[in-house]
Formats: structure tokens, sequence, C-alpha cells
């Protein structure tokens, strides 16, 4: 096939024709999406998959001197990157947000000392443009400030503790789903209602607490209140010392769907009915949840919307913006455990 025989690649001109906008909102949207509106957003987004546009990178990236990459950063240990479904579910999502602006995702693992020097060093030395932040935990080592002091931009999933008013970020309403959450137990007739907390160093441990709190008010017991780190294994032994000191509970909140199944495994290896003894209500509607014996009640995370969000936040960032602040709500789901 001769050169002149080759089909034509499609322009930000076909682009602009087919979603009925202008050039210039075209390469705004291709560029992070500032003061692009989301309706505008949107029509863009249907006309470069239906145009089959793509960006030619190294030509960007000499433009804006951009590495158009961008890093998921996991503050996390190996171990729980593959127990905790929620990661692959936040990576998954923001992967595809970023797809459709030809953005690559860079991950990094960073749980340990070592990690976290290397993560520092790759991201501030200019290999990506900016930093999805998952899973911060208050007190840690300073790798998150040495990011934001090199004046990368950063995007955190949840509250960022301790840079609340210094990164933006897309958190659930992690308050308000719990005191839901609660609410349900108690419209059961549950009176001695337990849960098992998240890490007190993460925003969602911290905030979920409180709305548990908030719910019962003077009704709350803090010798209800066991933590855990969010496994399986973690909510199974909370679960365990919770009926060692009260045996009379007879709801259990969980602070995610991993430690909500291993309550339901320890209570099933007592033999205690659920919900007819106990009910257990869990929080993310992890696929766990569905997969529980009875299934889990659970307070559902709008985990493609987080992650959406992320990346349009992010790339505003980069592309000059404020960073912002967004909270979502939760949605209470109903299944067989409460």
């Amino acid at each position: 096939m001769s050169s002149g025989d080759r089909p034509r690649r499609p322009t930000v001109s076909d682009v602009a024709a087919e979603a009925g906008v202008s050039r210039g909102t075209v390469s705004r949207y291709l560029n992070g999406g500032h003061w692009v509106s989301p309706e505008a957003e949107a029509a863009v987004a249907a006309a470069i998959r239906k145009t089959g546009y793509r960006i030619n990178p190294h030509a960007r990236s000499l433009a804006t001197q951009r590495t158009n990459s961008v890093a998921f950063l996991l503050t996390e240990s190996f171990e729980r990157l593959f127990e905790d479904p929620n990661f692959a579910r936040l990576m998954r999502g923001t992967s595809a947000a970023l797809a459709e602006r030809d953005v690559s995702l860079v991950f990094i693992l960073a749980g340990s000392d070592v990690e976290r020097r290397r993560a520092r060093d790759f991201i501030t030395q200019g290999h990506v443009d900016g930093v999805l932040l998952v899973s911060s935990h208050a007190g840690e080592p300073g790798l998150i400030e040495e990011i934001h002091r090199a004046g990368v931009p950063i995007i955190a999933c949840g509250i960022p503790l301790g840079f609340e008013r210094k990164l933006g970020w897309v958190a659930a309403d992690d308050a308000t789903g719990a005191r839901e959450m609660t609410a349900h137990l108690r419209s059961l007739g549950r009176a001695r209602i337990a849960t098992i907390a998240g890490p007190r160093d993460t925003s969602g441990g911290i905030q979920r607490l409180t709305g548990f709190r908030e719910e019962l008010g003077e009704a709350f017991d803090p010798d209800l209140v066991e933590h855990g780190d969010y496994s399986r294994r973690s909510g199974r032994a909370a679960m365990a010392a919770l009926l060692e000191r009260e045996p009379g509970i007879d709801a259990v909140f969980a602070a995610n769907d991993l430690m909500a199944a291993g309550a339901l495994a320890e209570l099933a290896e007592r033999g205690i009915a659920v919900p007819g003894q106990i009910a257990v209500g869990g929080f993310d509607d992890a696929a766990v949840a569905a997969e529980t014996t009875p299934t889990l009640t659970t307070m559902r995370q709008p985990f493609d919307r987080i992650s959406q969000e992320m990346v349009r936040l992010l790339l505003e960032v980069i592309a000059g913006g404020i960073p912002a602040k967004i909270t979502l709500p939760t949605d209470l789901v109903v299944r067989d455990s409460a």
C-alpha cells in the first residue's frame, strides 16, 4: 500500500467536529480537562472513541515537557496488595480513566523504608507528572511531604491525614456511611452493638469509628470497640476478643468487608447464628460481601466514581489548577447478615 492509500489519521479537528465543540475545548480536555464542562468532557470522550483519535505521545511530551504518565502510589505491604480487593478496583478504574486520555499509569508499591526511598527518588526525579496516592497513614516517614515539597501534583484516595489542607483528595463519606450502617443495625432491634474499627492512623478508620460513635450517642460503650488492620485475620481476632469480653453482643459493624468476613468465620466456628444471634454489617461492598455465608450487608463505596474523580482532579492540577476536595456518598446494601 502506498502512502497515498493509507487511511488518514484522525485529527483534533475531527474530534471537535464530531463532538460539536471547539478545537480549544478538545485540547483542554486532552491536557487535563481544565475549564471543560462535564457535558463537553462526555462529548469529547465519545468523539475520541468514535473517530479513533490517538495522541502522538512523543510529540506531546516534547511540547509540554511532560512524561504523559502518573504514578499509582500504594503505601502498603506486598501482602496487603493481594489481600485487599479494593486496591485492584481503584487501580483498574484509574487506569481506565487515564487510558481515555492516553496517559499511562505506573504502579509503585511503597510499604517498606527501602521501597519508600525508591518511590521518592523515582517520583521527584521527574519520571511521572503526578501521583495518585492510595492508602496513606498518619505518621508515616516523610515520603508524601518530600513529594509535595518537590512540587509534584498529588491527589489522594481518602483524606490524607496531616495533609488535609495541602493536597487534593477524593473520599467516600465514611462517617455518614458508618452512621447509616449503625442506624440499620439499631432498626433491627439490636442494643449491644460492637464495632471492629479500622486502623487508628487512617482517615477511613477514624471516620467510620466516629460515625459509629455519633449514631450510638450515650449508648456508645468503648468496651465494644476492637481495632483491626482491615485484614480478614484481624477481623476474626477482633471478633474473638469482643466475644470473650462481652458475650451479650447482638450486632457488630466491621469497618471493611474483609474484617466482616473474618468475624463471620469466627462466629460460624463458635456456632453463633447470623443474623439470629448476632447481626453483622460491613463496609465497601467488595466482592467478598456476596460470597460469605450468610451474604454480607454492607455500605457500598462508589469505587468507579472515586477512580474517575481522582484522575480528573490530578490532571487538572497537572494542568495548573488548584487541588480540589470531593466527598462522595455511600449506599446501604442489605443482604442476609443483617
